[in-house]
């Protein structure tokens, strides 16, 4: 009886490292459960200043809403200031669950998305639109690209 409660306690704590690890933000599980999510809200109509699916996303409170709700990260509400936190990474380092920027409105950093992975990235476009996916490719994706940042902890 001692030996199954204590294989029993040995199971159960392994289970429970295992779920913390899922959680963790550099873990394969915790970029496929943020992209899930992410992916989940294309559709969603864009809304300046908007951070939830409810009432609409701009991009920056797009990418804070799926972070606060996939990792419980809290991000600043504008695409600059977003990408001043966290690791710059190259384009080739690129892992899904990065975060990609863009030159939109005549200056750097003005438009934020979630990478995807083979060359995806989804967003909050802009007014008028839904949240979507496209590929960072596309000639005028690749033209306006500013860089990309890696999120690597809480808050």
């Amino acid at each position: 009886m001692k030996y199954v409660l204590l294989l029993s306690l040995l199971f159960l704590s392994a289970c429970s490292s295992v779920k913390n690890d899922v959680r963790t933000p550099d873990s394969h599980a915790g970029a496929t459960y943020l992209t899930s999510y992410a992916q989940s809200l294309v559709g969603t109509p864009y809304k300046y200043g908007g951070n939830s699916p409810d009432s609409g996303f701009d991009c920056s409170g797009f990418v804070d809403h799926v972070f606060h709700h996939a990792r419980g990260i809290n991000l600043p509400r504008s695409a600059d200031r977003i990408s001043h936190v966290g690791q710059a990474i190259s384009t080739i380092n690129l892992r899904a669950g990065d975060l990609v920027f863009f030159n939109t409105r005549q200056r750097r950093f003005s438009h934020v998305g979630i990478y995807l992975g083979g060359d995806r990235f989804v967003h909050a476009p802009s007014s008028g639109g839904r949240v979507r996916t496209d590929n960072m490719r596309e000639a005028y994706w690749k033209k306006h690209y500013d860089g990309a940042r890696r999120i690597t902890s809480r808050g």
